[in-house]
């Protein structure tokens, strides 16, 4: 068999990695646990094995001693996987890369990091970027994560339970949306989510969550809605279509 036939063992290619932020105002793990608690509101399953980036910017001058190995225990409790520290001092690096963890200089785009390995990827979809916005005319089927950056995403299929779809603009799905959607992935508050059917399992804009475990409120559920950010409030509006036309 010749050399050209040889299939190479391993590739290596450039590829976007979504990360939530994890912003820390104080290290106290009691704290933090605490303050987790309240967060995911008991649901198991809140973050699916998400990949986090710990920003510690955030905390009072002199708090530099944390207890790395008690957090990084503490976020995976939570199903976050941390993979990379911002904002981190330059004395604490060494200490930071000897816990496993990536230091992230933030020269890149917000949320998004690199690390060496990562989980297996989730399934890659084709999609085209026109007008400011991503398009999808496919199912988006459990396991697979959509993210449109620095754009609208629109899906003209249905997004299935299980599924993933984040934009760092609005989310406008032209069918049943029944996975999770988070909109204003950048920090965009203005940002919205949009649906025909409204069925999802999780929605969030510009870091703001809201779950429905005990389903979606029944005067909307299956309806055209709209979700937008109010305050630090996830507000739900019905879309009336026959008022449009």
């Amino acid at each position: 068999m010749s050399k050209s036939t040889l299939q190479n063992p391993i590739e290596i290619k450039i590829s976007t990695v979504v990360a939530i932020s994890v912003i820390l105002h104080q290290a106290e793990p009691a704290a933090l646990d605490c303050a987790l608690k309240e967060m995911t509101g008991g649901v198991p399953d809140f973050f699916e094995g998400d990949l986090a980036v710990i920003d510690i910017g955030s905390l009072p001058p002199g708090n530099a001693n944390i207890d790395w190995a008690g957090l990084i225990r503490l976020l995976k409790t939570y199903r976050l996987n941390p993979v990379a520290v911002r904002n981190a001092a330059q004395e604490m690096e060494a200490h930071i890369i000897a816990h496993g963890l990536s230091i992230d200089s933030g020269t890149k785009a917000r949320d998004e990091v690199r690390p060496v390995a990562t989980p297996a990827a989730a399934a890659e979809i084709a999609a085209k970027v026109a007008a400011g916005a991503m398009m999808i005319d496919t199912p988006v089927r459990a396991g697979q994560r959509i993210y449109a950056r620095g754009c609208d995403l629109i899906i003209t299929a249905t997004v299935n339970n299980g599924a993933e779809i984040i934009a760092d603009g609005s989310i406008h799905v032209y069918a049943a949306l029944r996975g999770r959607a988070l909109a204003g992935a950048s920090g965009d508050a203005s940002a919205r989510i949009f649906a025909l059917s409204m069925e999802p399992e999780l929605v969030s804009i510009a870091g703001i969550y809201r779950t429905f475990e005990d389903g979606f409120p029944p005067e909307l559920a299956r309806q055209p809605a709209q979700i937008s950010l109010v305050g630090d409030r996830i507000d739900i509006l019905s879309v009336n279509l026959a008022s449009r036309s």
